[in-house]
């Protein structure tokens, strides 16, 4: 993690306390219909799957496969907490956080936001169904209509859903601007006056504009600089302790999700490999691809040796994901097993999800390297 990183607090106000988050689980589908209880889970994702076709001809056009971008992703996540999902990119965040919201129509699965299956919503009620679930893109450059003041772009949510017209929307307006640390008078300016720090601001005010219960988080702080990057999750976790937020944290960036998330979910090529607070996925990860990921965050400190796990071979089509095990062919701990039999995404104790044959073998193989590593450091000099 960056020195400029690092400067993300977690001190808020010490009458506001982000809920502890709870054990995760794999959503069954006999919860479909159990309605979210105050401090229970807010959101349960089911199977949830989506395909991309792949056509071919022009006049008698054919499908003859299909890119499997989200095959079978079950999680929950609570109310009041931020769940990380990480993973290499292609591998299916943006498409799953897309879903979430209903902006793709899913192959398979189910969503339960708040105790509703958002896929058996009509139209209508879908429409009134987003007032509680916003997104802030990746792009603050793209995410912003030129042609339109900022105070036009955060207005337009309010009047869509009927919250505030006229003067009232003006005040609103005003207020949410000084909220993300912008100016009133900022309302009268158009996006291309501002930089990307402060068009991400307006993006994140314009999500607020309804009063959502969850906002997916898509990669907010990746096209901004370093230093940028402390001041837009501040500006999160402070959001959430005041409004009681929910985030979904789509990201790559491991340092910047282990200091805004409760619990972290890793994926690959469509589906979760490993799921668990984020304490124990950072000194504890069990699947061999969390373990890589982890091992490339770079330690400020120059005199601690960390052993870089690189991984061979390139990130297979999900076009055709590999049988079995999706990680096997770039694994250097899979065997025969790995490639005929697919893991199952089970509980290993404390609410740690892991899909991974071997997850154990692994572990007892790490804590033997770290104990090796000890005895072989140097005793620190006497001091005196």
């Amino acid at each position: 993690m960056t020195e400029a990183q690092g400067q993300v607090h977690t001190n808020g106000p010490a009458n506001r306390q982000t809920p502890t988050a709870g054990p995760p689980h794999p959503v069954t589908q006999a919860q479909a219909g159990a309605n979210a209880q105050p401090g229970g889970d807010l959101l349960q994702v089911m199977n949830l799957k989506k395909y991309f076709p792949i056509m071919r001809g022009i006049i008698f056009s054919r499908q003859i496969g299909a890119v499997r971008a989200v095959d079978g992703v079950s999680f929950s996540i609570r109310r009041g907490e931020t769940l990380g999902l990480v993973g290499e990119s292609g591998c299916g965040k943006t498409t799953t956080g897309r879903l979430i919201l209903r902006l793709l129509e899913p192959t398979a699965g189910k969503v339960i936001f708040d105790g509703q299956d958002i896929f058996a919503l009509p139209a209508d009620k879908m429409r009134a169904m987003r007032r509680q679930m916003q997104i802030i893109f990746q792009d603050p450059y793209a995410s912003l209509n030129p042609r339109m003041t900022v105070g036009d772009i955060i207005g337009e949510p309010m009047e869509i859903h009927g919250i505030a017209r006229g003067k009232e929307r003006e005040r609103r307006v005003k207020e949410l601007l000084d909220v993300v640390g912008l100016a009133p008078h900022h309302a009268r300016r158009y996006p291309h006056e501002f930089s990307g720090g402060q068009r991400q601001r307006i993006g994140v005010a314009r999500a607020l504009a309804v009063n959502p219960k969850l906002i997916i988080c898509d990669e907010p702080v990746s096209a901004l600089d370093v230093s940028i990057q402390a001041q837009v999750l501040n500006l999160l976790q402070d959001l959430q302790r005041e409004f009681g937020l929910t985030y979904l944290f789509i990201a790559h960036d491991l340092s910047v999700v282990k200091h805004i998330s409760n619990r972290v979910a890793v994926m690959y090529l469509g589906k979760i490999v490993e799921l668990a607070d984020k304490s124990t996925i950072y000194d504890d990860p069990r699947h061999p691809y969390t373990q890589a990921l982890l091992s490339a965050i770079p330690i400020p400190d120059p005199t601690v040796k960390k052993e870089r796990i690189i991984l061979q071979g390139d990130v297979p089509s999900p076009v055709r994901p590999p049988s079995g095990c999706r990680f096997h062919t770039r694994c250097p701990h899979a065997d025969e097993r790995c490639s005929a039999e697919e893991p199952q995404f089970a509980d290993v104790g404390g609410g740690h999800w892991v899909a991974c044959h071997y997850q154990e073998r692994l572990r007892r193989r790490v804590i033997r390297k770290e104990e090796e590593t000890r005895r072989s450091a140097p005793a620190a000099p006497a001091v005196g």
